[in-house]
């Protein structure tokens, strides 16, 4: 509910972009700090304890949101979000692969994570217009009943059922951990570019997002309009990830990925170039095949990871995207400010397309896609 005006609510209370992207940083530090131990907690404690802990402190970062003011009491209610937020990621996916493989349908896990992502995005489409008219009463309105929406996770969470893995034996030290981590890094090339791809286009997705209310500013969109168009872009994100599986089934996997690649960079510097109404579609068409690549790019982790560290693999996934979220965004944000919302995009664009074609290279040398699979 907060998303469609959160940018307006910063300003509202004396941020600039520059400020709205240091403490989104911090956000991602926070999560930096406990995803991998959360992802090991998931492991060996167990992912359904992981969720039912995450949904209590995201609650309790709305809470606080809820009545905080300022830059620094926004750092707190950051800080308990990332960490919330840690406990889930990886744990959801982890859950949900496992539950699969327990009944012999891991080949149905891109379909179901498509599900999965589209009903948060349709979900998320609603909550924008909502958000958009509670908004009208005060800008803090939303932050309310975002707090309402997150406690539903709590029993949610409860009611979770968490599959038998059969495993030879479980991580039990930190220092075994990030030993077996290093190792499947080197040892596993695949896996290690299914988690930089993957990790290299959340960065991306997750940027762009922060891009898409200062867009709307520039072209001068009616405030009460936000809502109408950030629910438009969650529902384009909500129908392509349902018929993500597809798309991978049609084209194979390396065009797929080559498709999601080009794609998602054009959304960046087109976007950045047309500054306008018209400037819109190209806003439509990141989220259009943002909802493709999100499924699909996490199965390829799936597929290359044992199931007593899938949530840990998974957690390392999204260590990176908040670690290089962390880097870039400050920067972006001050080029945003003291330069341009074009500059920043299109040079967004440009490090994405550089960087995750050189992470895939090793994928596209092969002859066929059958030596690929």
């Amino acid at each position: 509910m907060v998303m469609p005006v959160v940018v307006l609510f910063y300003t509202d209370n004396g941020m600039g972009m520059h400020e709205i992207f240091v403490l989104k940083a911090i956000y991602s530090v926070a999560i930096v700090a406990m995803e991998i131990p959360s992802g090991w907690m998931a492991d060996v404690w167990g992912r359904k304890k992981t969720l039912i802990l995450g949904s209590i402190l995201g609650s309790a970062g709305f809470l606080v949101y809820s009545f905080s003011y300022g830059f620094w009491a926004f750092v707190i209610a950051e800080i308990i979000l990332g960490i919330g937020h840690s406990f889930v990621s990886g744990a959801d996916s982890a859950l949900l692969y496992d539950s699969l493989k327990a009944d012999n349908k891991t080949d149905k896990y891109v379909r179901e994570e498509g599900r999965i992502t589209s009903v948060g995005n349709f979900a998320e489409a609603i909550a924008g217009v909502v958000g958009g008219f509670l908004a009208a009463i005060s800008l803090r309105s939303p932050f309310y009943f975002q707090f309402g929406v997150a406690a539903i996770a709590i029993p949610a969470a409860l009611t979770l059922i968490e599959p038998r893995i059969h495993s030879k034996e479980h991580i039990h030290s930190m220092k075994k951990l990030v030993g077996n981590i290093r190792k499947m890094f080197v040892s596993n090339p695949d896996l290690r570019i299914s988690i930089l791809l993957s990790s290299v286009t959340g960065t991306a997705t997750l940027t762009f997002a922060w891009f898409v209310q200062p867009f709307f500013k520039a072209i001068d969109l009616p405030v009460e309009m936000f809502g109408i168009f950030w629910t438009a872009l969650n529902l384009t994100v909500g129908v392509s990830s349902v018929f993500a599986y597809k798309v991978e089934l049609f084209l194979g996997r390396k065009w797929s990925i080559l498709l999601v690649i080009v794609l998602l960079a054009a959304g960046y510097v087109f976007a950045g170039i047309t500054i306008s109404y018209w400037g819109l579609a190209f806003l439509f068409l990141f989220y259009l095949v943002r909802g493709i690549a999100t499924p699909i790019f996490k199965n390829y982790i799936n597929q290359y990871t044992e199931s007593e560290v899938r949530a840990t693999m998974l957690s390392v996934r999204n260590f990176v995207i908040r670690i290089a979220f962390a880097a870039i965004g400050p920067l972006l944000g001050w080029i945003t400010d003291n330069i341009s919302l074009d500059a920043a995009l299109f040079l967004s664009g440009i490090i994405y397309l550089v960087s995750s074609l050189l992470i895939v290279l090793p994928w596209l040398k092969q002859r066929s896609e059958r030596e690929l699979d």
